[in-house]
């Protein structure tokens, strides 16, 4: 796995729109996040041209937004890149995508929802990629969070303190207040205690993976596609899986599920980790946990593997950083999900 260089204070980070112009459609959520970057975490940021592209032109334009990747791995003054926000269609640029420079050099690239697409992507052809939160959905809203989630940040990107065990936050939110109301700006709808964390569905044996995955509908765009993985791929992987603010329901994550039965992915994989549901209620969310040991287990037989869910990472906030292709220990006996090694080189 071809890692990137650790993250310092200083370095610099390239923010890129791939997949939807809403830094044009709201400038101040989008500056308050790039603020967070800088006096927060401590770094410099660069915007890439499409970075305030109106919103039809860069629909219209698939290649433009892959050309700022390309020129942000091709770029020796830039150390990281940060999507803005996710969106709904950037499968289409992946075409234009220059994956023997971007392979050649490794450096930070995160974002989550629709980035799932060129992260997952290029997570097969060997980079490591960052699962976490953009410049608009969990930067911008960093003073508004636990104090645990900056912590978190800091731990991922800037130190070297591995493994690392993750640990579910104590407040969580469905999402954030409207960015048009600036006496607002910045700030989380209701926050819920998380009074139990997260759930080990099943699984009696400490299991070890890399992991892979990311928005469930999004990875739907890519199967049947030379950009889904081959039969070979899934060996040792443990899947992560999350749900947009469509909210799908229980019956349609089974749906989605079931297919990768089909595949005999479950038989090679190594566990599954669910991020918590976006606007599910309780009731939905005992519905979810049902459907996807339904799947998983009774159809398919794959009674061994862990299966953990309500994990912090995706479309609620605060989100905690997955890296694609980071090795991850799953421990059903003590509930807990370690990082084992760092995923910087350095």
């Amino acid at each position: 796995m071809l890692k990137p260089k650790r993250l310092k204070i200083g370095s610099r980070i390239a923010i890129i729109s791939p997949s939807n112009g809403l830094p044009f459609l709201f400038p101040e959520i989008y500056e308050l996040g790039l603020t967070n970057l800088k006096e927060i975490l401590g770094f410099e940021y660069v915007e890439m041209p499409t970075a305030r592209m109106e919103p039809e032109e860069l629909y219209n334009n698939p290649q433009a937004r892959a050309n700022d990747i390309n020129k942000c791995f091709e770029d020796d003054r830039i150390d990281g890149i940060i999507t803005s926000i996710g969106g709904y269609e950037a499968v289409r640029i992946l075409p234009f995508l220059n994956t023997e420079m971007i392979i050649q050099n490794p450096k930070l690239i995160m974002g989550f929802s629709d980035a799932t697409t060129f992260l997952s992507y290029l997570n097969q052809l060997g980079l490591l990629t960052f699962y976490g939160p953009s410049v608009m959905a969990g930067l911008a809203q960093m003073e508004s969070l636990p104090s645990a989630y900056i912590d978190h940040l800091k731990a991922i990107l800037l130190s070297n303190q591995y493994p690392y065990t993750y640990s579910p936050y104590d407040k969580w939110s469905n999402g954030y207040k409207d960015w048009s109301n600036l006496e607002t700006l910045g700030e989380c709808k209701e926050f819920h205690d998380n009074e139990y964390g997260w759930t080990f569905l099943q699984g009696n044996s400490v299991e070890q993976g890399e992991l892979w995955g990311g928005c469930i509908e999004v990875l739907e765009f890519m199967k049947s596609t030379k950009y889904w993985p081959n039969e070979s791929f899934w060996n040792g992987k443990i899947l992560i899986f999350e749900t947009s603010e469509e909210k799908p329901s229980p019956l349609e994550v089974g749906y989605m599920l079931r297919n990768y039965g089909m595949q005999e992915i479950f038989s090679q994989i190594k566990g599954v980790i669910f991020g918590r549901a976006k606007d599910y209620s309780s009731e939905e969310k005992k519905e979810l946990n049902q459907m996807i040991v339904k799947i998983i287990r009774d159809e398919f037989g794959q009674d061994r593997i862990p299966i953990v869910t309500d994990v912090d990472f995706g479309h609620t906030d605060p989100k905690l950083i997955m890296p694609l292709g980071g090795k991850v220990e799953l421990n059903p006996l003590t509930n807990k999900i370690t990082l084992i090694e760092s995923p910087f080189s350095n």
